[in-house]
């Protein structure tokens, strides 16, 4: 019996351990599971916070590379936009110093008008000078995005002109100061691609790392990958490369994957696999003691009813810690109160009967009735609910909540048991977010009104209080969206002040400030309530209005507007007159583009003040086909320049006496695509507007200085040669130092000034470089004498080598006595003052009688000798027909 009870008992200890072992391997088998997983989880973690460290430093440096050589090419836009009339010498200088930072630039164009003109290194871009960006559909959309946004552009990466790839970082380029900034073009800045990838660290063959790069031309990670493989199906890890305009995308994954190391997963499950034989070891031993066990469990049964009994005690209390508990016996009026509802009401804990009137008695007067006549009405319905104010002994005030419910057994009287609870933090809290919730409403009044303010002061000037430049674009954008309210016809008048400067310079600008208010009153009172005036900056003005269907009305108004300003007016003492420039642009198309109407009332003006001030212009068709004349010369004089199309003609000089040959003057001209050569009538006006006189004087000076020398080595005996100088190039600073690096010889070389430069000029760069040009060596000629406003103390200051009477004077000397008399005249004061004496424009021989006979030093003119090539001037004096000239 003893022996079946032990085979019962060892039966009963089999199946009792056999579940602790089954469980035990279920768990230790998902162990396994789960740590492995989580190894792999690791390891793979560690990898990928390997790989993005490593694409974070390669990131770093890419940003850093492209930022640098950002950096290094806006100091050379700096310099460009306040010398844009560089030429490839200087450009080259500066780029140089870039190239000397250690950088990963390949080169960097210049792009005046988008067209390139100057590159470096100059060697291995020969390809790229000439390139118009309109005419490559390649790079013309990033062309077009600097365009239209005016900021810096970097795309790529793109096949380069010169060959190969690179990243391109396109600058605009604006000169002129802020009020009056003008688009120059464009500098173009190649970023060699595998140079920056090798700095960056892509091509290290230690990387480990398979990469990535999208966002060709900027556009991050959702634009076109331009570097390594695919790797949008490896669960890549990704960096952004934020770039100066947009930004690129790096994703990497490691080369063998994303799995753990094979050595180390089997190590890691050899661990578990012995931590499991541990784990089974002491189950099998204990689990004889599973019925002690069991009745372990029971007690702790038992103890947790108890420890729940116990949490359900402390949770009331912790409830009822702060709220007190109150019972009203409705038949006596007495009520029980516990410690912390005596609390409330601020009276003793001490055990004392509490009655319905002490509740009363701490309620505050002005709350009394209504909180019993609530009480009264709603514990009629079983519950009552309701606030008010307490007044504690020491004057305190307190706001109570109180709740209560009515209980009723049967064979009692009725009580209502409820709880008080204080409120007044909560109600303080609620006061203060009310005052905080105005207070606020009172600030965002005041901030709207500011916004108004600051609205209306960013869209109007606030000398005249007239709309400014700002609100003139946005109101010109509507109109272009509406055609003008729908009647699809604008004018648009540009005014400017006549002789504002002068004001300015003598009275003030307190009285200019007065002026321009006055002119905005005198605008504004001519104009209709409908039309827009606005002051754009400075002295200028522009009216909008509408068009109708005639022009009548805008002659009329532009007619009123001058005639008005005219009119003297008074500041300080003093009677002040000035008057008004008119361009007019009219557009009676639905499709109105204000942008060009802009322009178009621009240039009318233009022609207003070209035509003497004072007055108004309309915008025509023959107007607008010489702009388009003129923007077509000017385009042929850049490119002419560019292919080297100006050359001089020389025209000879005689001594007056013997008729030898005693030197040349050098003449721009200009070969002409047409086939033509252009003398300087035909292309200086326009020359002058693109501020490339200068470059034409300097290109005329080098080839006289090489032809000097060729005719030197050839035995050719030419004495001087003579150019021309431009009141540009005497502005220039770097005028005298251009100079010292030419091969000039004293006495060789002479400079003529026009009447007017020398005369008028005051400024101090001016008389410096004149100065200058004389301690070098080069004679100073008058050119062009007796048509300009010359002055005997003019001469006697300057004190030149020689004096060139103009053809004008020396034309009617054949046939007018007091001419010639004039002529001897200018003779004898140069003589008085040692002054040679060059006479230009002798047509016939008779006229170089008269003057050598006048005391003339020096015949120039097609009597003696027109003016030719250089070839031609060779075999002139090869032939010696210099000789027989006489």
């Amino acid at each position: 019996m003893n022996e079946e009870r032990q085979a019962e008992h060892r039966g009963d200890w089999r199946r009792t351990m056999a579940i602790p072992v089954l469980l035990a391997l279920a768990a230790m088998l998902v162990a396994a599971v789960l740590v492995d997983r989580q190894n792999q989880q690791i390891a793979e973690s560690d990898l990928r916070s390997d790989a993005l460290n490593q694409i974070s430093v390669i990131r770093a440096k890419l940003e850093g590379h492209v930022a640098g050589n950002i950096q290094l090419v806006k100091g050379l836009v700096a310099v460009i936009s306040t010398e844009p009339d560089m030429d490839q010498g200087r450009y080259a200088a500066l780029v140089d110093n870039i190239f000397e930072e250690g950088s990963q630039l390949r080169s960097v164009a210049a792009a005046p008008n988008l067209i390139v003109s100057m590159t470096y290194p100059l060697a291995g871009n020969e390809a790229v000078l000439g390139l118009n960006y309109r005419h490559v559909p390649a790079q013309w959309p990033a062309v077009r995005k600097v365009l239209e946004t005016a900021k810096l552009n970097i795309a790529g990466p793109v096949d380069l002109v010169q060959g190969g790839q690179g990243f391109v970082g396109r600058f605009p380029v604006f000169t002129g100061s802020d009020d009056n900034r003008r688009f120059w073009g464009l500098v173009s800045a190649v970023v060699d691609v595998q140079r920056l990838y090798a700095d960056s660290g892509l091509l290290d063959p230690d990387l480990g790392l398979d990469i990535s790069i999208t966002g060709h031309d900027g556009t991050g990670g959702t634009g076109e990958r331009f570097f390594g493989p695919d790797l949008s199906d490896a669960d890549p890890v990704t960096a952004t490369v934020v770039l100066p305009s947009g930004s690129w995308q790096i994703a990497a994954v490691p080369k063998q994957g994303w799995g753990a190391n094979p050595v180390s997963t089997w190590s890691l499950r050899g661990l578990i696999l012995a931590a499991g034989a541990l784990i089974l070891f002491p189950i099998v031993v204990t689990g004889r003691m599973i019925r002690e066990r069991h009745d372990h469990i029971r007690e702790m049964g038992v103890r947790e009813s108890e420890l729940a009994r116990l949490t359900r005690r402390l949770n009331l209390a912790l409830a009822a810690s702060k709220v007190g508990v109150w019972e009203l016996d409705l038949s006596t009026n007495s009520e029980t109160w516990d410690e912390r509802n005596n609390e409330i009401y601020g009276l003793p804990a001490d055990g004392t009967p509490r009655n319905h009137d002490h509740w009363k008695q701490a309620v505050h007067p002005d709350d009394r009735e209504r909180a019993e006549a609530s009480f009264r009405a709603q514990i009629a319905s079983g519950y009552y609910e309701t606030d008010y104010r307490v007044v504690l002994p020491d004057g305190t005030l307190r706001y109570v909540r109180s709740a209560g419910a009515l209980h009723r057994e049967p064979g009692q009287p009725d009580k209502v048991i409820g709880v008080n609870w204080d409120v007044t933090e909560d109600v303080r809290l609620n006061d203060d977010l009310r005052r905080a919730k105005q207070q606020a409403e009172i600030r965002s009044n005041d901030l709207e009104a500011a916004r108004i303010r600051i609205e209306h002061n960013a869209l109007h000037d606030s000398l005249t209080g007239l709309p400014n430049r700002r609100y003139l674009d946005e109101m010109l954008k509507q109109h272009a969206a509406d055609g003008f309210h729908g009647c699809g016809s604008i004018a648009l008048l540009h005014i400017d002040l006549d002789r504002f400067k002068q004001i300015n310079d003598t009275l003030g600008h307190a009285a200019g400030d007065a002026m321009l208010i006055h002119a905005s009153k005198v605008l504004r009172s001519n104009c209709r309530e409908t039309d827009f005036v606005a002051r754009i900056g400075g002295d200028e003005f522009v009216i909008v209005s509408s068009a109708g269907s005639s022009n009548e009305h805008l002659h009329l108004m532009a007619d009123r507007i001058v005639r008005e300003m005219r009119r003297p007016t008074r500041y300080d003492g003093h009677e002040v007159r000035f008057g008004v420039s008119i361009g007019v642009a009219v557009s009676r198309s639905t499709d109105i583009k204000v942008d060009q109407l802009l322009v178009n009332a621009d240039i009318a003006l233009y022609r207003a003040k070209a035509l003497g001030r004072n007055r108004h212009e309309f915008f025509t068709e023959a107007l607008q086909a010489e702009v388009v004349h003129t923007k077509r010369v000017a385009d042929e004089i850049l490119n002419g320049l560019e292919n080297d199309a100006f050359f001089a003609f020389y025209q000879p000089q005689f001594d007056a006496q013997t008729l030898e040959l005693i030197g040349v003057e050098a003449l721009a001209r200009w070969n002409h695509g047409d086939g033509t050569i252009k003398t300087p009538d035909h292309f200086m006006d326009v020359a002058e507007e693109l501020n490339v006189v200068a470059q034409i004087d300097k290109l005329i000076l080098e080839k006289a200085l090489a032809d000097l020398a060729r005719w030197d080595a050839k035995g050719f005996n030419v004495p001087r040669v003579s150019v021309n100088v431009s009141l540009r190039r005497l502005h220039d600073e770097g005028l005298v130092e251009s100079l010292r690096a030419l091969p000039l010889q004293p006495g060789r070389v002479a400079f003529e000034l026009v009447e007017s430069i020398y005369l008028d000029e005051s400024d101090g760069v001016v008389a410096w470089n004149i100065d200058q040009i004389k301690e070098l060596g080069i004679d100073v000629e008058i050119d062009d004498f007796g048509t300009g406003y010359a002055s005997i103390v003019s001469l006697q200051k300057l004190h030149p080598r020689r004096l060139k009477i103009d053809r004008q004077l020396i034309n009617p000397i054949l046939d007018e006595p007091a001419q010639r008399q004039l002529v001897a005249s200018i003779v004898d004061i140069g003589k008085s003052m040692d002054i040679e004496i060059v006479a230009e424009g002798v047509e016939t021989m008779e006229h170089a009688e008269i003057l050598r006979g006048l005391g003339c030093e020096v015949l120039q003119g097609y009597a003696l000798a027109r003016p030719m090539s250089r070839g031609a001037l060779e075999n002139f004096l090869l032939e010696g027909r210099h000789k027989l000239v006489g």
